[in-house]
């Protein structure tokens, strides 16, 4: 921990996020980090607080709409701005993009003299017409009133500098990529003893026997919810000792899907809600899933990697960072029932290949993810950043 001593002493930092959901499960470690590094952080985010305390820093909660509710909005730029000005932060880093474009006003009109961004994902690539236009110029005035923005994975910074959202000089990647790097101290199979992960899976109602797929994340249709069904269904008709964990949030209409499939596979689908441990139910899965439409980079994925579970997701900017093809899990199709559900059966039934999948996707986030080393580079990243924003 040494390695962040003081490189901070004294500097003012914001990180703001429009949910606290994000801050706790995606970034806790980055800014205890921050924290030990000398820095008077402060997160700010929507809700009344966190549900599990940042130690050192401090929380503030300003309501930032998910959604266009123009009042609403104003009334959060204004607070922002507010807050900015009379707190004189010397970084505002931002994620989510409605913390994102607020922020970029706020922390301009503030004269916050770095701000930040770090995109993790692009909402306006499933929309169209007016809705589609607005959110990528939002994303456009974020790159460019910022001092610098980041992406979470190279395939995501292509496209972005592809779509002309933000030039080459002014993205970049941190590392091999992920917000935040992966914790390996909590997520690692060694603290989950054989006898923890029968009684778990004994808890949960899953044979010792079965199989287990997990879905980690907003059950949603972005998530690639409805085609996760789909090919569930297909899997059990060969592979009836397969069961699937959807873990998270429910945002949509998940129930009206999970009840259009029949009652045998109904029976083989586990919904517990969201977990502040999803480490617990990676240690009994056989294989991670995640057919998104749009992904940043699949933090999940990486977290499920460092316990040694394989993952199946699409072939998309960000996930095909997250998952080395052939390697490390297997990249389906966007939307293509059939080849992701003929991917899972392919995994199910070679044992051999999870096993080589499952050391390689271990090894991979040792050598390339640690939270620490993530962490390192942020802090570095801020270090360089304050000392260019006092050059003449």
């Amino acid at each position: 921990m040494t390695v962040f001593l003081n490189k901070l002493q004294g500097i003012k930092i914001a990180r703001v996020s429009t949910v606290a959901f994000f801050v706790e499960t995606q970034l806790h470690a980055q800014i205890s980090n921050i924290v030990q590094a000398g820095a008077q952080v402060t997160v700010v985010a929507s809700e009344a607080s966190l549900s599990h305390e940042i130690p050192s820093s401090l929380y503030v909660s300003i309501e930032i709409p998910r959604k266009i509710e123009l009042l609403k909005d104003l009334s959060a730029l204004i607070k922002l701005w507010l807050f900015f000005r009379r707190s004189n932060f010397d970084i505002v880093h931002s994620t989510t993009p409605k913390a994102g474009l607020l922020c970029c006003l706020a922390a301009k009109l503030a004269g916050v003299p770095v701000r930040l961004h770090t995109f993790t994902g692009q909402p306006w690539i499933g929309l169209t017409g007016v809705k589609r236009f607005l959110s990528k110029a939002s994303d456009k005035l974020i790159a460019r009133l910022n001092t610098h923005s980041y992406a979470d994975s190279n395939s995501q910074k292509d496209f972005i500098v592809k779509s002309g959202v933000a030039s080459q000089e002014r993205i970049s990647v941190l590392g091999s990529g992920s917000l935040a790097g992966i914790n390996l101290d909590r997520f690692d199979p060694a603290r989950f003893s054989d006898t923890d992960n029968r009684a778990f899976k004994e808890k949960l109602g899953i044979p010792l026997s079965a199989s287990m797929l997990l879905f980690v994340g907003r059950l949603c249709r972005d998530k690639g919810l409805a085609e996760l069904l789909a090919a569930f269904q297909k899997v059990i008709d060969e592979n009836a000792d397969t069961f699937l964990i959807l873990l998270g949030p429910s945002e949509t209409d998940i129930e009206f899907l999970v009840e259009r499939l029949t009652d045998a596979v109904k029976e083989k689908i586990i919904m517990p809600g969201f977990s502040s441990e999803p480490e617990r139910f990676m240690a009994v899965a056989d294989i991670l899933l995640l057919p998104s439409y749009r992904e940043g980079f699949g933090t999940v994925v990486i977290e499920a990697a460092a316990m040694g579970v394989p993952a199946i997701g699409t072939n998309i900017y960000g996930l095909a960072d997250a998952i080395v093809a052939g390697e490390t899990g297997l990249l389906v199709p966007v939307k293509c029932v059939d080849e992701l559900a003929v991917a899972i059966k392919t995994l199910l039934n070679d044992s051999s290949m999870r096993l080589e999948m499952s050391r390689n996707a271990r090894e991979r986030v040792e050598n390339e993810f640690s939270s620490l080393r993530m962490s390192e580079l942020v802090i570095d990243e801020y270090v360089d950043l304050l000392s260019a924003s006092k050059r003449p």
